[in-house]
């Protein structure tokens, strides 16, 4: 018969370390006038940490007097008490410390080769201290990248940072992240923001980078262009620049036609003026949320599902929505043609449709609680509806319109897109909303053929609708 006793093996440890008795290692912690002597025993040191085991094997260490001297300017005092308790006993307590502080111990147990701990402190960060990414994100994420051991850290922060990259992007610290990790981050394809954002992002960087506080094109000099050309050179091709909506293009873009390369400016000129022009270059991919979209965010993900139960708008957070959304079909991946919509959204179930109208931020879309498959067949529901962002951006310019005439809620045709009430996709990109008088969905300002007889949009999504 056996009988554990830990508890009361580990407070014995304690006592050892607070009593000194028999302490064969005199450690300096800190610097200037946070400097303080602590004292440890070498076996118990050797045995917890294999930093310690190679400095007391290699005799690296000074000695003195029979004693180990160690120095270590760059941990406090009071992480090293930390970190000797936790050798000792095996225990720690970080709820008291700060977000700055956990990731200086961090930084410690790595340096002390810990590795217990720094798996453990890393954990820890990642549930109770995610807003201390807000403090200063560039430093953040260049101290995490420096060390190859914080894996766990360095792929929840990016995440984080290309979930919501304005926390990064409009940080006072952005414009002193280094090159190579904003090089890292603008090859993300789930950077979740917009391409014109991201351009202005960058070229605030470049501008800081060369110190020049003038950001007007026109008043640039000949070696300032020549330094933010430079610059800016390894970056260029991670931009989607035949992304970005021609308005913007044309004034914040082509604005800095000077320090950008002329033969791109050339295939960009031709690309936004010429009709059905293709791109002569390698383009890259339209970024990505998590889930696929470049039209949607995570924020309008429960806004949806809320709608969809005919709840209020703000029932669901995206903790707990009831719904997967699976990306079925992109227009700019598969086509904007009728034959590609239905081939991806046939026999799928419920599904979710959202289109970027062409020269705006204004996104339209509907669900379908049925299915897209049949050959001109109207269907019946109760829970089908419009909706209406005026800002695609910002979820609160939603506007959402149930069907008020079940019997035409949703048409199927094979030569069709979606089709909703008197509003649908004919062809190839041509769009119609037929319903002037508001028969068949209420009027949220979808443009109709009253204002307009027919409309484009730059790229549409359809998702499947999977309950969990």
């Amino acid at each position: 018969m056996s009988s554990k006793f830990l508890e009361e093996l580990s407070d014995d440890y304690e006592k050892l370390l607070e009593t000194e008795i028999g302490y064969d290692v005199v450690i300096y912690a800190g610097e200037e006038s946070d400097i303080k002597e602590i004292h440890a025993h070498s076996n118990i040191l050797c045995i917890r940490s294999r930093y310690f085991r190679t400095a007391f094997s290699n005799e690296w260490a000074e000695k003195k007097d029979g004693k180990f001297i160690f120095k270590k300017p760059n941990i406090s005092p009071h992480l090293f008490n930390i970190i000797l308790r936790f050798i000792y006993s095996g225990n720690i307590e970080l709820k008291n410390l700060q977000g700055p502080d956990i990731l200086k111990l961090l930084i410690a147990v790595d340096e002390l080769d810990i590795q217990r701990l720094v798996s453990h402190i890393q954990e820890y960060l990642i549930k109770h201290q995610t807003e201390f990414l807000h403090q200063n994100p560039s430093g953040i994420l260049e101290t995490v990248y420096q060390h190859e051991t914080f894996t766990y850290l360095w792929d929840f922060y990016l995440e984080k940072i290309c979930e919501k990259p304005k926390i990064l992007f409009n940080s006072d610290t952005f414009i002193n992240l280094k090159a190579p990790l904003l090089e890292l981050l603008l090859k993300r394809n789930n950077l979740n923001m917009d391409e014109i954002e991201i351009w202005e992002g960058l070229l605030k960087w470049s501008f800081a980078q060369q110190n020049i506080e003038n950001y007007d094109p026109t008043n640039l000099s000949n070696d300032d262009i020549i330094k933010i050309k430079r610059s800016l050179h390894r970056f260029i091709p991670l931009i989607g620049f035949y992304n970005i909506e021609p308005t913007d293009f044309f004034y914040k873009v082509y604005n800095y036609k000077d320090i950008l390369p002329q033969d791109l400016m050339h295939d960009l000129l031709e690309f936004h003026i010429i009709p059905n022009v293709k791109p002569k270059t390698n383009v890259p991919q339209p970024r990505k949320s998590n889930f696929g979209s470049t039209l949607i965010q995570p924020n309008h993900i429960p806004l949806f599902a809320s709608w969809i139960d005919k709840n209020d708008s703000l029932y669901y957070d995206n903790k707990n929505v009831p719904y997967d959304f699976k990306l079925l079909y992109h227009s700019g991946r598969d086509g904007f043609d009728a034959a590609s919509f239905h081939k991806n959204c046939d026999n799928k179930g419920a599904t979710i449709w959202v289109a970027k109208i062409q020269g705006t931020t204004q996104l339209v879309g509907g669900y379908n609680p049925l299915d897209w498959n049949g050959n001109g067949v109207w269907k019946t529901t109760r829970d089908s509806f419009l909706f209406n962002f005026t800002d695609g951006n910002n979820i609160s310019t939603a506007k959402l319109g149930y069907v008020k005439n079940p019997g035409w809620a949703v048409y199927c045709a094979n030569n069709q897109g979606p089709h909703m009430g008197g509003f649908l996709c004919h062809g190839n990109n041509d769009w119609r909303n037929c319903d002037v008088s508001a028969n068949y969905y209420p009027n949220i300002g979808i443009p109709n053929i009253s204002d307009i007889p027919s409309f484009t949009v730059k790229v549409y999504e359809v998702f499947q609708v999977i309950k969990k």
